[in-house]
Order: C-alpha cells, then structure tokens, then sequence
C-alpha cells in the first residue's frame, strides 16, 4: 500500500484474492483516479494497520470496499470496527459468497450502505460508489452547516439571555421569528449590584486592563445568580441587573454573592490587589419585559416603577453604609422573612404613587 499521507480523499478496497483486488483497483483508478487515491489492503488485518497510521495522518475516507469471506477478520466485523471511530464512512460489502446473517450484521452495526453481489458489473459499482461519495460529500456539508449553525446559535446565546425570551413566551424553535415590539406583563424580582467607587478603582488601574479586571470579577458573581434561576438582563459597566422568578431566590443569590466576593478579595488582597465592595438593591413587582429598538438593532429590555426603584435601593446602599438592601414588597413576597433578620430602615417615595417603600437591610449580610 502507498503512504496513508495523502491530501485527496481515499477510498479502500479490502480483499483476499489478489486478481480481485488489482481489477477493482484499476477499475476505480479509472473512475475515480483524478480526485481520489485508491488504496487497497489483502486481509481486514492489513486495513485496520493500513487505517491507524491513516488516522494518525487526519486522512479522510470516504469510502471503504470490503469482501466478506476473508481469513481472519471477516468483511462484517472490519466494517463495524470502522463504524465505532469513522461513522460517516460509507460501507460497501462486495462479495458472493455473504449470507443474510453477514449482511444484515453489517446493516444493523456498521450501516452498511450497500450490498454488490460478485462478479460485479462495472458500470453498476461505478454508480453506487459515485452516489456514495455524493452522499458522503453531501453528510459533511450538512455537518459543516450545522456546526455553523451551532456556533451562531452560541454566539446569539451569550448576547440575549435565552431565559428572557422563555419568560416573553418564545419557544427555541421560534427564535427567529422573535419580533420588534413583543412584549409581556410579568411579576419578578429585580436585582441592581455594582462595585463601590468603581471610577476610583478604575484609575488606579492601567486602561488595558479594565476589562480583564471587570471580566474577572463579573466571571464570579454572574454564575451565583445563574444557580438561583436568576439571569442576566444586563451589564451596565460594572452593574448587574438581573431578573428572579420569586424573591427567594433573589435574597439568597444576593447572599452568595457576597459570601464569593468574600474568598474573591482574599484571593485579590493575596495578589496585592485591593479588596472590592458592592451594593446591591432587590425589588418586587410588575415590570413590563420585551423588545424594544429599531427594526434593524433592537434588545430584550425590562421597564417599570419596579425597575427604577429596584435601582434607587441598590443606590442607597451606600448612604446607609450596607451591602445589601430590599424592599418592603419583596420582604412581603418572601416565604419566610424572618430568617433573614431583616430591619426596617426607611422608607422612599415612588413616583406616581401616594405609599412609600419601605427599605430593610438585611441582617444575614452583615454577617458574610
């Protein structure tokens, strides 16, 4: 056999009969010699040695042609040895003397792609080895797609949260369709959190890095609000916003985060780095979640009172020098407050209503 080593395609022919095996290559030299190399192998030994130092040269074969009643290994088994690691492969069994048991062997666990009783008619194996390498090349252009697919489908994963559009009511089937403007009423709760005196830890920083730093950081709390079935709506430079379906988990997401901040600034602290502080604000209540933008560019967005005030909490964290506080309403939609420790502090005025909101700090926090 020539070297495995080979930029064209290969197609394999095995058989024990050496007249055999000279005719078919030559045959398919003829038909197939221009784009394909044609490597043969007497025995189902000789072409499992033959296809380990191909596959260690990354070569592609399109095509295997096998006899069936061989010494050694027969036709059947090298084709279902080939099938385990070189699936795509199509499988010809070439023989006369097979039986149906052979055969169907092959069908069932190898997918053998046809069965050419011998003597053979040229012109008939030619067509079926023509339409194998057509379907082969066919299978891999598929594949080529779907990957690509996959890929922009990743891509579109990591820039619109995917539990956006299930709450907007957008099957994954449907991603496509989603239109500009569809939008939904819903109860949740939202959750601001940003990184004290960002704009002064920014300058001690050198501008290069300001994005390693932010991806760093934002690279340990984001995962803690995936596990609370939270999700991210939005960054906003170093401000989460992020959406709960109920209170709870939104409290305790909250909750780890600061526990992680925790062993993250010992780890910073150890790197000679300064330790971070964040506030974060929880509110909930009816917010408005749909699409919003031009036809050309446009986002997932959340707006509503619940939102802007869910922001104006997050703000007070600072005046009243907390790391965490909520709202009464989520105090209210809690299923068990009272271990939280929750206190009282203010309460705020909400535009375009006549009640305050009350503001608790959270006793648990202080304690991280």
């Amino acid at each position: 056999m020539s070297s495995s080593k080979t930029r064209k395609p290969t197609i394999l022919c095995v058989d024990d009969e050496e007249t055999v095996i000279a005719s078919l290559k030559d045959q398919l030299k003829r038909a197939f010699g221009d784009k394909y190399i044609i490597e043969v192998a007497e025995s189902g030994e000789d072409a499992l040695e033959f296809l380990e130092s191909f596959d260690k040269a990354n070569g592609e074969l399109p095509v295997i042609i096998s006899d069936q009643i061989m010494p050694g290994i027969k036709g059947d088994e090298l084709l279902i040895k080939l099938h385990s690691y070189r699936p795509n492969t199509l499988k010809i069994l070439l023989t006369g003397q097979a039986n149906a048991e052979a055969v169907g062997n092959a069908v069932n666990n190898a997918g053998l792609y046809r069965y050419i009783s011998k003597p053979w008619e040229a012109s008939d194996l030619n067509l079926t080895i023509q339409e194998a390498l057509r379907r082969y090349d066919q299978d891999a252009e598929i594949k080529k797609q779907t990957e690509s697919l996959r890929a922009n489908a990743e891509t579109f994963y990591k820039f619109v949260p995917i539990q956006f559009l299930e709450q907007l009511g957008v099957s994954k089937s449907d991603y496509a369709n989603v239109k500009l403007g569809t939008s939904i009423e819903k109860t949740m709760t939202v959750m601001f959190s940003d990184i004290r005196s960002f704009t002064t830890l920014c300058e001690m920083i050198e501008t290069e890095y300001i994005f390693s730093f932010l991806n760093d950081y934002l690279s340990h709390m984001s995962p803690v609000i995936s596990l609370h079935q939270g999700f991210i709506d939005s960054y906003i430079g170093d401000s989460i916003m992020a959406l709960f379906p109920s209170a709870d988990d939104a409290l305790n997401a909250a909750l780890d985060m600061l526990t992680v901040l925790k062993v993250y600034n010992r780890e910073r602290m150890e790197s000679g780095n300064v330790a971070l502080g964040i506030g974060i604000g929880i509110n909930t209540g009816k917010m408005i979640l749909g699409t919003i933008g031009e036809r050309n560019r446009f986002q997932t967005t959340v707006i509503g009172d619940t939102v802007n005030v869910a922001a104006r909490i997050e703000a007070l964290t600072k005046d009243f020098r907390t790391n965490l506080l909520i709202s009464g309403s989520t105090k209210d939609a809690l299923t068990s407050s009272e271990r939280f420790r929750l206190k009282e502090l203010d309460k705020i005025e909400v535009r375009g209503r006549t009640e305050q909101t009350s503001i608790y700090e959270v006793g648990l926090a202080r304690e991280i």
